[in-house]
Parts: structure tokens; C-alpha cells; sequence
């Protein structure tokens, strides 16, 4: 490709060389760089892109694109000077793949919690409508039914055009996408144009990144920015203010306030919940096949999404009533002829941790039981009033390590436990055991909630990434000791 036609739209100036030499593909990562590659210096936290332009000349990249003045390098080098690097990467790997985005009709979804559930929510309802539909998120990336590996919730703009163009090439007609915080002031869906943008709620989480409460709600706010629509929660107290701050179309939903799509005569069960939908004055009857009020508030999103798109009210509420989520809510031992209940639920930070215990505490007849901790490397704050929910929302809590990364795992839990008022609390660092011991004190009509790590299959420590599914660690378990 033509370096011009690369940058087209973006506005740019030539520090020296010319804008049209040709290129193979661009490159943000200086490791990947080939012969005929255009670079991107991207500054980064720890890193900064452009350290590597000597490095990556010698590879035999045809251009930089950089951010400051740089000198020193041969006459015939093309060095293109912008003043976003990170906006400019999202615009030219758009053009680079054809503007894929443009072809289909894209969703995001943002909040602390709910973006994957209601991702899929909203996959399995357009694909009752007949839509073929492609999803970004969390869990996995998915392209119709083929499911492909996830790095991070939401992509570096680079790799998310790629999969955009993926999925055009593959007929999808509908892209639904987790919108983490960090990919919005990161600018990796900049540009992005969302027909519909879902947001669910915001509670505690990564102010190890974003610093302050009110820099968080920003972040999230930059979709809505981007949106034709926003579908919007209207009983949290943040959606209330997206409502306010946002100057896009905007539908609400919810259960306490007066929303345009409303539940009512809410009744949970152990498997499930049911539910009224009110919509334009239809009321029709959900049936969710996963427990939980806060999955009532990422239905009637989802709902809303679909129903705005044109979606007809029958479809969506089959496509709510037939989904699964891995790892939210998921009653693993369903298959086991036990006399309690085990639920893996992705739960890691407080609001999440509490939505769980609440809706388990409902359908539990005796003794609630959890395993939890808190990863490492990630937003401290949080660990000693997880330590205190999770203790005072149970009857026994079992403080355990996650994923540690880098910090010491009984550093992270002295933190956990120092929010912990109730003497009901046992600490077991290995996460193995510290299931294994709530399954070894399980009584008929207990429910054990381990949460955390849900969906994922690894753990993360200090020396590497293990292989760790708690589906596999708790058929084992129950194999020892039933």
C-alpha cells in the first residue's frame, strides 16, 4: 500500500523523506518489524516506541510514523510526524484494512461490570433474528460460532481492524464488543463509529491505571461520544449522569426508575430467574437460565440494544431465555450428584463480588460458603473492602490467592483481611486447596461461590502462567473425596 493512501485523514506533516513509498503492513511492536514495514511509536508506560527507530531501520522499515522531533537518520528516511501516535495507529489501520468497521453494524457495551454477559446476551438475541454476528470480549473473540483467543478485553486498534476485516470477509453482519476503559483512553476504538453503546454500571475497579473516580467515568463516557445511541441504566447513579453528559438518542432501562424498558415481578430461583419485560407497552414473560438481579439489568440492556435495532420483542426474549455464559453464575455441579452447590462466577472487584454472594444468599437454604481473593499488580484500594464483603455477605469465607502476578500471594491477602471485621474467615493461599476446604466442610443445602477467575482456564504467578480451569480443579476434587 501507498504510504498517503495509509494516511489518509489524518493530518500529518513530513519531517524528511516523502509520503509515498510503499508499504507491506504497519507495526506498532518493534520485534515484528520486516522489510518494507511502516512503524508506529507508540509511548507507552513503561516503553517508549520511539527508542526502537534505529533498531527498526535496520530491519528495514520504510517508514516512522512518530510523534516527536526526530533527527540523526539518513537523508532518504520517511519520517512522518503526527501529534497522536495512538489515534493516528487507529486511523491508518483502519485504512490498511479497508475500513472494515464501516461494513457492519457495531455495539459496545462499557461498565465495571456486565459487559461480557450482556455481549452475549446480545449475540444469542440477533442470532435468533437471523443476524450472522461477530463478538469481541473478555472470554474469547468470536466470528459466528468460531471461537478465537483473546488477549485483552478489547483489542490494540492494529489487531481490532484485522478482526473487524475478519469478520466482514466472513459475512458477519453485526459486530457486538466488550469497551474496556483502558481501550478508550487508549484510543484503540477511535474513530469507531457505534450504532448502539450499553452501558451498565460503574463501581470500583482499576483506579490503578485511571487514578481518580471521576477520571474512570471519563474514559467510559468516550463511547457515548462515539455512539448514535445510548442505552443506558438508568438506576445507577452514573448512568444517570451518562444520560445527562451524553447528546446522542438515549433509552434507559431498569427496575426502580421509570426507564423506557422496565422488569417487573422479578422471581429468582436457584437455576434461573423470571421475569417481566415492559417495553411500549408489551409485557412479556423472560425466563434467564442464569440467576441473579444484576443479570435482569444486563438482559434489559441487552433487550433495549436489540429492540432498538429493530429486533422483534419475540426473538429477543428466546434469545435471552436460551443463552449461557461461561463463568458468570455458573453452577458447575450440576452434573454431580451432590448434596450442595458450587457457582464459579468471573467476580473480581467489589460490586461484582457482592452481586454474586447477594444473589447466591437468595437461593442458598443453609451455610454460604466462598473462596475469593484479589489478582496482583492491580487496583490495591480494593482488596481490604472485597476482604469485608466478602466475610460479612458469608457464612464462612475462604481467603485465597488469584492471580498474583508479580506480588508476593500472602502480601495481597494481608490486604484482603485487613477490611475484615468477622471472625468467619479461613486463609488457604493455595487456591487448590482453599477449594478443596470449602468442598470438604460443604453440608447438604450449602452453596460455595469460588470467584475470581470464572471463565478463565490459567493462573498467573510470579514465575509464568499455569494451567488452572476450575471446572477441571473441582471435578477432581470431587473425584478424591465423593
Amino acid at each position: 500500500m501507498n504510504l498517503k493512501k495509509l494516511l489518509e485523514g489524518l493530518d500529518y506533516s513530513v519531517l524528511q523523506g516523502n509520503d509515498s513509498v510503499e508499504i507491506n503492513n504497519i507495526q506498532y511492536d518493534s520485534r515484528k518489524i520486516q522489510k518494507g514495514d511502516v512503524f508506529f511509536c507508540i509511548k507507552g508506560f513503561n516503553v517508549d516506541g520511539h527508542k526502537f527507530i534505529s533498531s527498526v531501520l535496520k530491519k528495514g522499515a520504510s517508514a516512522i510514523v512518530c510523534e516527536d522531533d526526530v533527527v540523526g537518520y539518513e537523508a532518504d528516511t520517511t519520517i512522518i510526524k503526527v501529534k497522536d501516535g495512538r489515534k493516528a495507529l487507529a486511523l491508518c489501520s483502519a485504512n490498511f484494512y479497508g475500513r472494515p468497521a464501516e461494513k457492519m453494524r457495531i455495539i459496545g457495551i462499557t461498565g465495571t461490570n456486565g459487559k461480557t454477559t450482556s455481549a452475549f446476551m446480545i449475540k444469542s438475541i440477533l442470532e435468533e433474528a437471523g443476524y450472522k454476528v461477530g463478538l469481541i470480549g473478555t472470554i474469547a473473540n468470536y466470528i459466528g460460532n468460531e471461537k478465537l483467543h483473546s488477549e485483552r478485553t478489547t483489542p490494540e486498534s492494529l489487531e481490532l481492524h484485522e478482526l473487524f476485516k475478519k469478520m466482514v470477509d466472513n459475512g458477519v453482519e453485526y459486530c457486538v464488543m466488550e469497551v474496556s476503559s483502558h481501550s478508550l483512553s487508549l484510543n484503540r476504538v477511535y474513530g469507531v463509529e457505534f450504532c448502539q453503546g450499553m452501558f451498565t454500571n460503574l463501581t470500583q475497579d482499576h483506579l490503578d491505571f485511571h487514578k481518580t473516580f471521576d477520571n474512570y467515568y471519563k474514559a467510559k463516557l468516550e463511547l457515548f461520544k462515539n455512539s448514535v445511541n445510548s442505552i443506558v441504566n438508568i438506576d445507577d447513579s452514573y448512568g444517570k449522569q451518562v444520560i445527562e453528559d451524553a447528546n446522542n438518542n438515549k433509552i434507559s432501562y431498569g427496575i426502580k426508575e421509570d426507564a423506557d424498558v422496565k422488569a417487573e415481578h422479578i422471581s429468582m430461583h436457584p437455576r434461573g430467574v423470571e421475569f417481566k419485560i415492559l417495553y411500549k407497552g408489551n409485557c412479556e414473560n423472560v425466563e434467564l437460565q442464569i440467576p441473579g438481579n444484576y443479570n435482569v439489568y444486563n438482559a434489559l440492556g441487552s433487550a433495549a440494544v436489540c429492540l432498538n435495532e429493530g429486533v422483534d420483542i419475540q426473538k429477543v426474549i428466546r434469545g435471552l431465555n436460551g443463552v449461557q455464559v461461561p463463568g458468570r453464575c455458573e453452577i458447575v455441579t450440576k452434573k454431580y450428584n451432590l448434596a450442595f452447590d458450587v457457582i464459579v462466577d468471573y467476580a473480581h472487584t467489589p460490586d461484582g463480588l457482592q452481586n454474586i454472594l447477594e444473589t447466591a444468599r437468595e437461593f442458598t437454604k443453609r451455610r454460604l460458603i466462598s473462596v475469593f481473593g484479589c489478582g496482583g499488580d492491580r487496583d490495591k484500594a480494593k482488596r481490604p473492602i472485597m476482604g469485608k464483603i466478602g466475610s460479612e455477605l458469608s457464612d464462612i469465607a475462604i481467603i485465597t490467592s488469584d492471580n498474583p502476578r508479580t506480588e508476593e500471594p500472602n502480601k495481597i491477602i494481608e490486604d484482603v483481611i485487613s477490611g475484615i471485621i468477622k471472625d468467619n474467615y479461613i486463609v488457604i493461599t493455595d487456591r487448590r486447596e482453599g477449594i478443596k476446604k470449602a468442598m470438604e466442610i460443604a453440608k447438604k443445602g450449602d452453596v460455595i461461590v469460588v470467584a475470581g477467575k470464572g471463565h478463565e482456564d490459567y493462573q498467573v504467578l510470579k514465575n509464568g502462567t499455569i494451567h488452572f480451569d476450575e471446572r477441571e480443579v473441582i471435578a477432581e476434587i470431587v473425584k478424591e473425596l465423593f
